[in-house]
């Protein structure tokens, strides 16, 4: 049952980190080089709505199983473990953040058309999801290399 747990809470973990790896570093760029802003607007605003569901599900299975296996484990915890829950909860802060404010926002501009705010969000957007995925990897590294 621990391995099963382990699996699906590195799972959800590789499906969130993975997706902002995408969308900042393969997406991003040719979106902006090769589609003017109305397009790359409504764009970005669709795949956020898709990852945005996927992140919904990554954080209910990382929560759902990181709290199993945290009641699961015998003596003390690592101190490793407390770092990686502490980012995670800090990830899962900036993304309700994200969701609520500058997406939210992001969606209302591209309805209006109101392109140089949706813009403006989508840079809002661009920066929180390079400090999660900064703080995802801190993460890793806590729970791996802090033992």
């Amino acid at each position: 049952m621990h391995n099963l747990l382990l699996f699906f809470h590195l799972a959800a973990a590789v499906f969130w980190m993975g997706g902002m790896a995408f969308m900042l570093l393969a997406l991003r760029q040719p979106m902006a080089e090769q589609l003017q802003p109305p397009a790359r607007l409504q764009l970005l605003s669709a795949v956020l709505a898709r990852f945005f569901g996927v992140v919904a599900i990554s954080i209910a299975v990382l929560l759902a199983t990181g709290a199993a296996l945290w009641l699961g484990a015998a003596g003390a915890r690592p101190p490793g473990w407390h770092a990686m829950a502490v980012l995670g909860v800090a990830m899962m802060l900036v993304f309700g953040h994200i969701y609520f404010s500058p997406y939210r926002r992001l969606k209302l501009a591209v309805a209006a058309a109101a392109w140089p705010e949706g813009g403006k969000r989508a840079a809002q957007i661009t920066w929180l999801a390079k400090i999660n995925l900064g703080l995802g990897w801190l993460a890793i590294a806590a729970v791996i290399l802090w033992r």
